[in-house]
């Protein structure tokens, strides 16, 4: 029928012209930020090669434990709110808890060393409201290997 194939038309007629609009270039990230992304990729996928406590918790933490360290209370889990945690205060802990994995939290002790694990943690002790002087040192994580 005549409505039906006019219908048929305008369907067609407004999605080849809408189609327009999606198809615009997007401008092109500069070469240095392209660089900088393929650099932060691991050469060997199971071994993380970020380094500085920052870096490493803005590559593997944030997207969990969010920018500021607020944490996750709702949604898909559960991340503890890093901010003036006072479970951070044994620097022991939070290093057991990145090597080896606590509740929904994955184990990241075999994608890190002993330096990436201690230079995180001591990274989140110290920022995000945490005052905490002491330092966990890479020779202080091997006793977390394997220790669950």
């Amino acid at each position: 029928s005549f409505g039906a194939a006019s219908s048929g038309l305008l369907t067609l007629a407004l999605l080849v012209s809408a189609g327009d609009a999606y198809a615009q270039p997007v401008a092109p990230q500069s070469t240095a930020t392209n660089q900088q992304l393929l650099d932060s990729f691991s050469s060997t996928p199971t071994r993380a090669t970020f380094q500085g406590g920052e870096t490493i918790y803005r590559s593997m933490c944030q997207g969990c434990h969010m920018p500021n360290g607020e944490g996750a209370h709702s949604g898909a889990g559960f991340f503890p709110d890093l901010r003036k945690n006072q479970k951070l205060g044994a620097g022991a802990y939070p290093a057991m808890v990145v090597v080896n994995g606590l509740h929904g939290m994955p184990p990241f002790g075999a994608w890190m060393d002993d330096q990436q694990v201690a230079d995180v943690v001591n990274y989140i002790r110290t920022h995000f409201n945490n005052d905490y002087k002491d330092t966990v040192r890479p020779d202080d994580v091997k006793q977390f290997r394997g220790a669950r």
